[in-house]
Parts: structure tokens; C-alpha cells; sequence
């Protein structure tokens, strides 16, 4: 209201000196002699016109200058005009303050999809884009860490993570989340994979979500083995104790009537204690796999891994399993200590090269085995036992892990299934592949 007064004012008097010019010199024209009083009146008519157009114009510029720096995003724009009067500095301070307030909310824009951006990259599930023309996008961290082994950006090109994972990329997972087996770090991992339809600017893009959860079908697992291993040892051992308790008392009561007159005595008795020696055998053998049901708590510290390579080195060479076998330790240099729990670990891995020894032994002249370390590509550390014996058929590297499973005519089924529980308690994997030499490879991961 201010500024529409004074503009009013400003117009008023400006028109006035206009009119007034304007008269002087129709004036100067009806009166002979007076060509400078013409010239002058002219002038005043000009300058009059320029003043009051200028008046009417500004105006219309100003808020043209203020449309063009909101079209261009140009907010460094401004319009103080404090000292011009005719109200156009109340006019300067309102487009001032609404390019303020413009300004201000570009700012808290920029500020949150800055904070979306760093959520999303540094969200823990694997995030791909997939737009019309089939092109794909790693959209955060997990996924760069995840997917690096490729080369490109089309569909076709994931192909070496597995069909059914490219077959998800192309919209198999829409609205149907899905498992799919994808190799990670050198192990296979299964991933739950799930996908949605998002538009933007005109078009689709499909968000594909990848999740690793392999670490919580093993935990799911091992709970199931180690639940039903409790119930059948405690079913079994109950059943066995007295049928232990009495063939060790018929063994003694037939030693006390045995006289050595009649064979068919001898042959009772040497029947109730085979019985007996058999019973206790059976309670052994159930004694030894309740150690399965007891999930193993590791406790990480820092290791460094060439002392721990030479110690596991000097024990494996200390067993008898070593004798004429050649071992190998490799620990690149200038590698990281590793969180681990050193003794599990020295457990699993002693274990692992004794039965690579054994392996070895069995199969080959010259038999050899390696133990080394390394980094994968996210990071985490690996290790390899590695031997040049038979190896481990394709249809049995599953199975191998599984509680009471052996190939050995005198294993008991324990040692690598309690090495993939160790393994698991350090949140890692382990799995066995062929080598280089058609032997067995270990890798573990963690």
C-alpha cells in the first residue's frame, strides 16, 4: 500500500512537469524570436517524457529481473534500492526477501539430498538402479563392494554372478522377492533379491535390492542341528546308561561263575563283554557329538598373521601327520592383523592341515601342503589349505560340513563341522573347491 502511494506520487508529479513542459513549449512556438526558448522548452519535453517513462517501466523491469533470476535459479540476485525513493525501496526489500527465502530452501534442498545421498550409499543392502534402456547402476557401497568383478553396465554383463541373478535384473524379482546363489569373496553366498518400479522424470527405473543371507540360513541351521543332536544324544544316552551299567555287571558276575570247566561258560562270557565293550563304545560316540550342540564363542582380538602362520606352521610340522610332507606358508607382505579368536581359529586350521596331510599322504608320492593368507576385494581376510591329494568330488562338498558325515573309514563327522561353526561364530564362510593340483581347497573367509 506504501509503495502503490508513493508510486502514485512520483507518477503525479512527473506528468505534471511533463504537461507543464509540454505547454512551455507550444508557447515558445506562437511567439516570434524565441529559438532557444524553443530548443530549451524541446529539451524539457524530452527529459519530462524520459523521467515519466522510466517511472512507468521500472517496475515492470524490475519484476522482469526478478521472474529471469528465479527461472535461471540465479539467487545472488538482489534489488535494494534504499536511497531511490518513489517507493521502490519498499518494492527491492519484499522481491529481496522472497529471493531470500528462495535461496533458503535451495539450500535446505541441497543440504537434504546431500544427507539422502550419503544414506543411500552407506546403507548395509546392495542397491542397483536398472532404467528402460536395460542400463544398471551400482547405486551405493554394498553394491560396489558386492558386484566388483564385472566389467559394464548391462544386464548381460552380471551374468558371471549366475542366470537366476541376471534374470532378476531384467524384473524377475518385482514384487517377488526371491533366493539367488551369487559367488562372493570366492564363496558362494545366497542372496535375497527383491526389486520395485520407481518413476522418475518421465520414466521407470527399477530398484534392485540385493541381501546377503547366507550368514542367517547357517545360523538357522547349525540352531536346527545342534537342537536335534541334543534331543538325540540325551534320548540315546538315557536309553544307553543302564544298558551300559548292565553289561559291566553281568561281565562281572560271569567272571565270578566262569571256572574255566565248560566252553559254552567262555562263550557267555566272552559275548556279555564284547556286549559291554560295545556299550561303552556307543556312549563314547554319543559323548563326542554333544560337543556339536554347544555353539562355540569366539572372542576376536588383533592377530598378526605372520607370527600366527609361523606358530600353526611349527605345530603342524610337530605332528606325526607331517612326516615326508612338503609345507608351504605364504603371508603376503605388509598385511593387516585380522580380528579373530586365535585359538578356535588354531583349532580349525591345524585340523584342516592334518587332514590335507592325511590326504596328500594317501594319494601321492610327493605329497605337499600349503597354507596361505590374503585380502579379498572388500577387505576381508583369506585363508587357504590347499593339498595335491584326491580331492573332494563336486557332489560332496556340501555334505562334507554336515554333522556326522564322513569319508574316512575311522572319522567320526565331527572335525569340519565344528571348523564351519567356528567359522560362522566370526560371522565368515568356509568352503572347499578343487586346487590347482586336483586337490582339496579350504577358503575361509572372515
Amino acid at each position: 500500500m506504501r509503495f502503490r502511494s508513493r508510486f502514485i506520487i512520483g507518477l503525479v508529479w512527473r506528468l505534471g512537469l511533463l504537461l507543464a513542459a509540454a505547454f512551455g513549449f507550444v508557447q515558445s512556438l506562437s511567439i516570434e524570436g524565441l529559438g532557444a526558448a524553443r530548443i530549451v522548452a524541446g529539451l524539457l519535453v524530452i527529459g519530462a517524457a524520459t523521467l515519466l517513462w522510466r517511472h512507468v517501466q521500472r517496475t515492470n523491469m524490475e519484476l522482469a529481473r526478478f521472474i529471469d533470476a528465479v527461472r535461471f535459479a540465479d539467487f545472488s540476485q538482489g534489488f535494494s534500492h534504499r536511497f531511490d525513493g518513489s517507493g521502490f525501496a519498499q518494492l527491492g526489500a519484499v522481491l529481496d526477501d522472497a529471493i531470500k527465502r528462495m535461496r533458503d530452501e535451495k539450500h535446505k534442498l541441497i543440504d537434504a539430498n546431500r544427507f539422502y545421498e550419503a544414506v543411500l550409499d552407506d546403507a548395509p543392502t546392495a542397491l542397483l538402479t536398472v532404467d528402460e534402456s536395460g542400463k544398471v547402476e551400482l547405486a551405493n557401497k554394498a553394491a560396489r563392494r558386492l558386484l566388483m568383478r564385472h566389467r559394464g553396465v548391462r544386464i548381460e554383463d552380471f551374468r558371471e554372478y549366475g542366470d537366476a541373478f541376471a534374470d532378476a535384473l531384467e524384473g524377475g524379482a518385482i514384487n517377488r522377492p526371491r533366493l539367488v546363489p551369487l559367488v562372493s569373496d570366492g564363496v558362494p553366498q545366497t542372496m535375497l533379491v527383491s526389486a520395485a518400479v520407481v518413476h522418475r522424470l518421465g520414466g521407470s527405473v527399477r530398484v534392485v535390492a540385493v541381501q546377503p543371507i547366507q550368514g542367517e540360513l547357517n545360523a538357522i541351521e547349525i540352531a536346527a542341528q545342534s537342537d536335534l543332536i541334543r534331543v538325540l544324544t540325551h534320548e540315546i544316552m538315557n536309553s544307553m546308561t543302564p544298558v551300559t551299567s548292565l553289561a559291566h555287571s553281568a561281565v562281572e558276575l560271569m567272571r565270578r561263575l566262569d571256572s574255566g570247566a565248560g566252553p559254552e561258560m567262555a562263550d557267555a562270557r566272552g559275548a556279555v563283554e564284547t556286549l559291554a565293550r560295545r556299550a561303552d563304545g556307543v556312549m563314547k560316540f554319543v559323548e563326542s557329538y554333544r560337543q556339536i550342540s554347544r555353539a562355540p564363542q569366539a572372542r576376536p582380538r588383533p592377530i598378526d598373521v605372520a607370527a600366527w602362520g609361523a606358530e600353526l606352521e611349527a605345530l603342524f610340522r610337530a605332528g606325526d601327520v607331517a612326516d615326508g610332507v612338503e609345507f608351504t606358508l605364504a603371508v603376503p607382505d605388509g598385511l593387516p592383523p585380522i580380528e579373530a579368536d586365535p585359538d578356535l581359529m588354531s583349532q580349525v586350521l591345524i585340523n584342516l592341515l592334518r587332514n590335507a596331510a592325511e590326504a596328500a599322504r594317501s594319494h601321492s608320492e610327493r605329497p605337499c601342503v600349503s597354507l596361505s593368507f590374503g585380502r579379498t576385494r572388500s577387505g576381508r581376510t583369506r585363508i587357504e589349505v590347499e593339498d595335491n591329494g584326491p580331492g573332494v568330488p563336486q557332489g560332496l562338498r556340501q555334505d562334507i560340513f554336515l554333522p556326522f558325515f564322513t569319508t574316512k573309514a575311522k572319522g567320526t563327522g565331527v572335525g569340519l563341522s565344528l571348523a564351519r561353526q567356528v567359522v560362522l561364530a566370526h560371522r565368515g564362510s568356509i568352503n572347499v573347491d578343487a586346487g590347482q593340483s586336483g586337490g582339496a581347497l579350504f577358503r575361509i573367509v572372515i
